[in-house]
């Protein structure tokens, strides 16, 4: 009886396991397809959001529906204020980033809004950086950051409306681990880890330097921990794994530069990355941050619009290997300052 039960909770497991990767793979394809066919601003986005998506969450909820919600609004909302705002100052509008990127650090900490702790980090830096280089363009980047979203919420409920999830337990949203205190204490940490370069890129008003803004923003939350040293030395490792990949998967692309194939080679690294996730959960952050890495640096280069592509994408690579290196410096030394200020006296 026991034998019997063990055989039928195997098969349950691999059914379940064959399906979320089978969800995963088409997930990305349609994801790269629909981004790649209508190319708006930030379409590239839409394959990492789906990623999040299904690695994160069983099934949609409302609530996801209702983070959507929200980050739309306030996308709209930045992205109007810096179109009638404060570009042209500075001292005022680098304080109001600080304020948006520290709001989203806390949130990020907790599962439950981690989606709009995302949308939010990017419009924050993306929006009024576009505005201060191409005054105007702003709202524009706000409408296809904000129909990024919504594409893939959209594909995500598709996906488990065509293939939903045998599980019988439906995962819910887990509570953040650390209590506010923390919470705060880790979004000043995030801040201090990012801040100083985004400055460095408004200030200078370096073009080519948005990827590495956001890729700095959001890893910065990863490594604000404790092990900040560690967690950064992982995330050097598993971003040069991912642009070794984005390598040969650009070569492949270059031999065949169909969209067809283009769809075809994304799935099948889907679904290879998406076995690993599901079977590994203790491994899935290292798989989860390699496929992520291949998804953006592979995906801005294909919505490229320059002429010289190729030398686009290794230097979209050099960027996110400098982000690596910038995020061990720089946690190294917040790790080894003792930061009292940002600690509540008892």
């Amino acid at each position: 009886m026991s034998a019997n039960h063990l055989l039928l909770d195997s098969a349950q497991a691999q059914r379940i396991l064959n399906r979320r990767v089978l969800r995963f793979a088409l997930g990305i394809g349609i994801a790269i397809a629909i981004s790649a066919i209508f190319s708006w601003p930030l379409a590239y986005i839409v394959p990492v959001f789906v990623a999040k998506f299904l690695v994160d969450r069983q099934a949609p909820t409302i609530q996801t529906v209702y983070e959507l919600l929200i980050a739309t609004l306030v996308t709209m909302a930045i992205g109007w204020l810096v179109s009638n705002g404060p570009t042209h100052y500075p001292s005022v509008l680098l304080p109001l980033i600080a304020i948006a990127m520290l709001w989203a650090y806390y949130l990020f900490s907790d599962p439950k809004w981690n989606f709009f702790a995302l949308i939010l980090i990017v419009a924050s830096i993306v929006l009024p950086y576009l505005a201060v280089l191409h005054p105007g363009a702003s709202m524009l980047v706000a409408y296809g950051l904000s129909l990024s979203g919504v594409v893939s919420v959209l594909i995500f409920a598709l996906l488990h409306v065509l293939l939903p999830d045998f599980a019988e337990q439906k995962d819910q949203h887990q509570r953040s681990e650390l209590d506010s205190e923390s919470r705060e204490h880790e979004a000043f940490r995030a801040l201090m880890l990012a801040f100083p370069i985004i400055c460095f890129f408004y200030l200078l008003e370096i073009t080519g330097a948005l990827l590495t803004m956001i890729m700095i923003a959001i890893l910065s939350q990863q490594t604000a921990g404790k092990k900040s040293v560690k967690v950064s030395l992982f995330l050097l490792i598993t971003n040069g794994v991912g642009g070794l990949l984005a390598i040969v998967f650009y070569n492949f692309l270059v031999t065949v530069p169909t969209l067809p194939f283009y769809v075809a080679l994304s799935m099948l690294c889907a679904m290879i990355f998406g076995y690993k996730i599901y079977s590994e959960p203790l491994k899935s952050a290292i798989y989860a941050g390699i496929f992520s890495t291949l998804l953006v640096v592979v995906a801005s280069t294909a919505a490229s619009t320059d002429a010289d592509v190729a030398s686009n994408f290794y230097v979209r690579l050099a960027q996110i290997f400098l982000v690596g290196v910038y995020m061990v410096i720089a946690s190294y030394y917040l790790e080894t300052r003792n930061w009292a200020f940002l600690k509540k006296r008892k």
